[in-house]
């Protein structure tokens, strides 16, 4: 039977629009999920970190997987986890729980999203068609983290929090039932099955020891022997990740990548600029609730004009990256960061949220997207096209990392700060706001490093086929 490659696409996008959609939809529903399950202040970030890692640190090997075991049928079973854990999530009853189905979530989304892709890639031929569906496949993703916060505020106003993890089941079991009808089992020709589990494993849990460390020491002490343990734990771990990378016939990370100096500076921009958005994206929907007193509904429309700023600026970076080049652009896309985040950090409970929230929103949204898409054409510059794909896989698995990271720190610095301000007799609404501050300064910080790490990129003029892929990765 002859399958409509656009039907396919169909399938494709909107199995990659819940996993980019469940990134955004748990955020408004942090401070329900807070108060149900009883997750202190430093452990909430896991809900958000233990996906992000998982989905961060097994992405490549998923990519891997879909290559030798044939993407649909890698395809299936990421869906499958996915839906599964959304589940296990929705039903969980303690923290402990939902951090571990939020974990194995995130290893279904390595799973299925370079599968994913990889059949888009293999469907359509290079030239406008594939370039029409990289755009949707992108736009589609886009419009998957923008409607998320919206999606999110009115299932949990209207029903409860679980419902952001069990709204994905029906749509997983409608995907699954159309996967043998308008998805070709296409595959590239495969050599020697390795997979390089042990890497994965390694680096992962490691990065997991290093944020465990950072996330401790708020409540610890950055002296104590178990922040300390951890960290050590973490850097031994990742220590054995580099030697067994540097051993492994089919490594995950191919070290030799980062030999170029393009791929190296813009994967630690794109690490940098994940910090700043996670950052931002937890602590604001936490601020509009809790402190401001908005609905989660109304936390999650005001996000919308962030989403929208990120939208209408994919389009003009693509189009000013050919006139100006992609230094330029990145420049540009780190000030507005900046800016976006000191504008956001001056937000006080009692102004107006058109004066003191939805300027620095729009700002920050713009900024982001001018970092993405030029950090994405920089990121592939100087590797062999055979490469490509693994280059653009580590890229994205740095800024999955660097938002996990980045948000360990600032979450950190955040409550520390409060939890100083109620010790000087603050009140609890006054705490917060000095807390959410500090966090938003502290975020700011990734972004000055970022403005000053762009320096350092190469100025590209990227061709038509670069843009529409890196429009669609950022």
């Amino acid at each position: 039977m002859r399958r409509s490659p656009w039907a396919t696409l169909a399938v494709l996008a909107l199995a990659q629009f819940i996993v980019v959609l469940d990134v955004t939809i748990v955020n408004v529903a942090l401070p329900h999920i807070q108060a149900d399950l009883n997750f202190s202040a430093d452990s909430l970030q896991w809900v958000i970190n233990a996906y992000t890692l998982l989905f961060g640190g097994f992405l490549l090997l998923g990519g891997r997987m879909a290559d030798l075991l044939g993407p649909r049928r890698v395809f299936t079973a990421g869906l499958l986890l996915f839906g599964l854990t959304s589940l296990v999530a929705g039903l969980s009853n303690s923290p402990e729980f939902l951090i571990g189905a939020r974990a194995v979530q995130g290893l279904g989304g390595a799973l299925l999203s370079p599968a994913a892709l990889a059949i888009l890639t293999m469907t359509f031929a290079h030239g406008r068609e594939r370039n029409i569906a990289m755009g949707v496949w992108g736009g589609l993703a886009g419009l998957g983290g923008t409607l998320g916060v919206v999606a999110g505020g009115v299932l949990v106003d209207s029903l409860s929090w679980q419902w952001v993890f069990f709204v994905n089941v029906p749509i997983v079991l409608a995907l699954v039932a159309l996967i043998p009808v308008f998805v070709p089992d296409v595959r590239h020709a495969t050599g020697r099955r390795t997979f390089d589990t042990l890497g994965a494993v390694l680096g992962t849990t490691g990065l997991m020891a290093v944020v465990y460390g950072v996330v401790r020491s708020e409540p610890s002490g950055w002296g104590s022997f178990e922040v300390v343990g951890v960290l050590a734990a973490g850097v031994v771990l990742l220590a054995a990740f580099v030697l067994v990378e540097t051993r492994s016939a089919a490594p995950l990370v191919p070290l030799r990548l980062f030999r170029s100096r393009a791929l190296s500076v813009s994967g630690a921009s794109l690490a940098l600029n994940g910090a700043g958005f996670l950052s931002m994206f937890f602590l604001t929907a936490i601020y509009l609730q809790q402190v401001r007193g908005d609905s989660a509904l109304d936390a999650g429309i005001h996000f919308l004009p962030m989403g929208g700023a990120a939208i209408v600026g994919a389009v003009l970076a693509s189009q000013l990256v050919q006139r100006f080049g992609t230094r330029t652009v990145q420049l540009a896309g780190a000030v507005l960061s900046v800016a976006g985040l000191l504008l956001l950090s001056q937000a006080d409970a009692t102004g107006s949220y058109s004066s003191q929230l939805l300027p620095g929103l729009i700002v920050f949204g713009f900024g982001i997207i001018g970092v993405g898409v030029p950090g994405q054409i920089n990121a592939v510059s100087e590797v062999r096209p055979a490469e490509a794909g693994a280059a653009s896989g580590v890229v994205n698995a740095m800024y999955q990392v660097g938002g996990a990271l980045g948000l360990a720190i600032v979450t950190t610095l955040s409550i520390t700060h409060t939890t100083n301000e109620l010790t000087h007799g603050a009140t609890q609404l006054q705490a917060l706001q000095a807390g959410y501050e500090r966090g938003l300064l502290a975020a700011a910080a990734f972004a000055v490093a970022n403005v000053l790490l762009t320096f350092a990129t190469p100025q590209l003029q990227p061709t038509a086929e670069q843009l529409t892929e890196a429009t669609a990765a950022a």
